[in-house]
């Protein structure tokens, strides 16, 4: 089920696309909206999105993503502390040791791992936790923001000035992650360092990099800021299908609205 046909409360306009892509023969995103049903939790616990991103084979990185996204949503609902910032923290936390204990109670699924970014809108606050290389952009008025680092091969080469970030998106070896939910002894999510204020009118995309690979962030913040959320997401996936759609696409857009 598409996100946009969901009710949602007022406040936001949201939409969502997967595609399997157009060579792999499974779809091993995740990803899902929340928000609660009762006005007084609502207006503590605000609004969820996650998107994960799953590896390990042929159903590894099914089950991998799913039990990202399920956990998240279960420790933010029914474990949330109050803080969203914490809560979102110890939910890929969470995350990441179920999918190892998962992995070691069914042997055909172990080093199956997966992305995981999660974000809540409380009031005009935004605030999130991020481990791999799915992605997280604000876009307002001309300029478009990624609020997440890639935790990748090719991420460490950009961020000590070996690699060109404009080149990082085609570099052959952009698919080797560094760190996933279910991987390695322990996991250290990065976390918004405070909250983003969020102003009418912004829109925020997250994506796997079925899309962020082949869709530049110059037309991703075109054509995200210019189309409905829905019309936006079709666009999106239509123009990383076009160019080969290697992988499996995933976009959720949320647009702040009146």
């Amino acid at each position: 089920m598409a996100v946009d046909s969901l009710k949602t409360k007022p406040g936001i306009e949201i939409a969502s696309l997967t595609d399997v892509g157009l060579q792999r023969a499974n779809n091993e995103d995740s990803y899902l909206y929340w928000e609660p049903v009762s006005d007084a939790d609502f207006r503590r616990k605000g609004r969820l999105a996650v998107i994960a991103d799953g590896m390990g084979g042929y159903e590894g990185g099914q089950e991998a993503s799913r039990l990202a996204v399920e956990t998240v949503r279960h420790v933010y609902d029914d474990g949330f502390s109050g803080d969203p910032q914490e809560t979102l923290l110890q939910a890929l936390t969470t995350a990441h040791e179920t999918i190892q204990r998962y992995g070691e109670e069914h042997p055909e699924f172990q080093g199956m791992g997966t992305t995981c970014t999660a974000l809540s809108i409380v009031g005009n606050e935004l605030f999130f936790a991020h481990v791999g290389d799915s992605r997280l952009y604000l876009i307002r008025d001309t300029s478009v923001s990624r609020l997440t680092r890639d935790h990748s091969y090719v991420g460490r080469l950009v961020e000590s000035g070996i690699v060109r970030s404009e080149d990082a998106e085609s570099h052959p070896q952009r698919h080797i992650l560094t760190a996933a939910l279910g991987s390695g002894r322990e996991v250290l999510p990065d976390i918004a360092p405070l909250p983003v204020a969020l102003q009418e009118g912004d829109t925020l995309v997250l994506c796997t990099d079925g899309l962020w690979s082949l869709v530049p962030e110059s037309e991703l913040r075109g054509i995200a800021q210019s189309s409905p959320p829905q019309q936006a997401c079709n666009e999106l996936v239509n123009l990383a299908l076009e160019r080969g759609g290697p992988d499996n696409i995933t976009v959720l857009i949320l647009r702040i609205a009146a």
